[in-house]
């Protein structure tokens, strides 16, 4: 490629989907697999009051006790892969998760309050591994397309899931919505064990080159400031799965409108998210993260003017915006920002504050919606505008990656990966 002065113009690594490694296209399509089949939680509360008999209160405390357990695996999973291995922590992750899964049919009550905790904690827990594997096998510079594509994948399985659970407890039974459940996540295990090669490379914890993490991110203030504006927003985000059905209701819209308002979220990403990326590629990350959090203010500011089926569509779309520009570039940046001996504990950071609001969001907004309905959309407004404002204004200063070893791609099996996907460290073989 050459400029208007006729000089040539190299295009960075990574910036066409052709550059995104072999090894995160094979990951892609497990997680789309195994996405399709990860439906139990949709109907967890469901089985809990319907097919265990258990009241509301309950079964309630039992889904956030496992939410609490998933957040928590986001957050230490890269830790576990830092010091021991992502591959491994993937495969050992869905392993227990699957096999937790399988057990919920014959559980007693009391074990109810358990299980299903240590099996999102295992789940979130290869979640962060999964991100770290991706965001080793890639050069700094190509991670957006890589992540836009996992995400792809995992929207994609995400859309077909939930329908076929409900065919499944429909016109079969509940134990065999956990049996499919629980036997696809074994499978997925397996078949990343094939397609993610194990190198056997020195352990990171044998000799941790460079600072501790904390000390990393004192040295990357920008990464500590999206990470804060990844927190807010992901609790004002995630709003719609909570409040929002509810204050719909309240203005005479029936669970269909909501389910079409879902609908234009997973339909819209599928179409525009990786046009998007590919038409971003040239822009400044923080800007388009900061962009992004903006329109998310906008789309709950839309539903402040008044709820009807006009702002709340208006309302999905401009959510939708915002999470296409902000949730891919924002993962890609936190990666391209991490020293190589600590990628997986970055990864875990992002995981757990972009996993926070299935926490934090229904108790907080449901309790300020029960003292003030009116008050709630207009404050989800302000603190994601705020926190879109703050990152913009971060990007304003230095954006690039500081001390940053660029990982050289060598060929893996004919693949093209980055670093020994067990430990992040260089792939035996890698040159120079």
């Amino acid at each position: 490629m050459r400029d208007k002065r006729g000089e040539r113009r190299d295009r960075q690594p990574g910036q066409r989907l052709r550059d995104v490694p072999r090894t995160v296209w094979l990951l892609a399509a497990g997680q789309f697999f195994n996405m399709v089949v990860t439906f139990t939680f949709v109907y967890f509360f469901v089985y809990l009051t319907d097919e265990r008999d258990l009241s509301v209160a309950r079964a309630g405390l039992i889904s956030g006790i496992g939410g609490i357990g998933m957040v928590a695996g986001n957050f230490t999973g890269g830790w576990f892969g830092d010091r021991y291995g992502h591959r491994r922590v993937l495969l050992v992750g869905s392993l227990a998760a699957g096999a937790g899964v399988l057990a919920l049919p014959v559980l007693p009550v009391a074990l109810l309050y358990v299980v299903p905790a240590l099996s999102q904690y295992a789940g979130g827990c290869a979640r962060a591994a999964n991100s770290a594997l991706v965001a080793v096998a890639v050069p700094t510079g190509g991670r957006r397309h890589a992540f836009a594509v996992t995400r792809f994948a995992a929207n994609a399985g995400f859309t077909v899931g939930p329908p076929l659970g409900a065919l499944l407890i429909a016109h079969v039974s509940y134990d065999w919505l956990f049996v499919v459940d629980g036997l696809g996540t074994l499978v997925f295990a397996a078949y990343a064990r094939q397609i993610l090669p194990a190198h056997g490379a020195a352990r990171a914890k044998q000799a941790e080159p460079g600072p501790g993490v904390l000390a990393a991110l004192r040295q990357r203030p920008t990464v500590l400031v999206l990470l804060g504006a990844i927190l807010v927003t992901d609790l004002v985000y995630r709003q719609q799965y909570s409040t929002l059905p509810v204050d719909l209701a309240r203005h005479g819209l029936d669970t269909g409108v909501y389910g079409w308002l879902l609908a234009i979220n997973g339909g819209v990403i599928l179409l525009l998210e990786l046009p998007a990326t590919l038409a971003l590629r040239g822009r400044a990350p923080l800007r388009i993260i900061g962009a992004g959090l903006l329109l998310v203010g906008a789309g709950y500011a839309v539903l402040a003017l008044g709820v009807g089926v006009a702002t709340a569509v208006a309302m999905m779309l401009l959510l939708t915006a915002g999470e296409i520009l902000y949730k891919t570039p924002a993962t890609a940046y936190v990666a391209d920002h991490a020293p190589a001996h600590v990628q997986g504990r970055f990864q875990s950071l992002y995981s757990g504050v972009s996993v926070s609001g299935v926490v934090l969001s229904a108790p907080l907004g449901g309790a300020l919606y029960t003292v003030a309905p009116g008050l709630l959309w207009p404050l989800c407004a302000v603190l994601a505008g705020v926190a879109g404002c703050v990152v913009l204004a971060a990007g304003r200063g230095r954006t690039r990656p500081a001390s940053v070893p660029v990982p050289v791609p060598v060929a893996v099996g004919g693949t093209t990966a980055g670093p020994d996907p067990e430990t992040g460290s260089p792939a035996r073989g890698t040159s120079g």
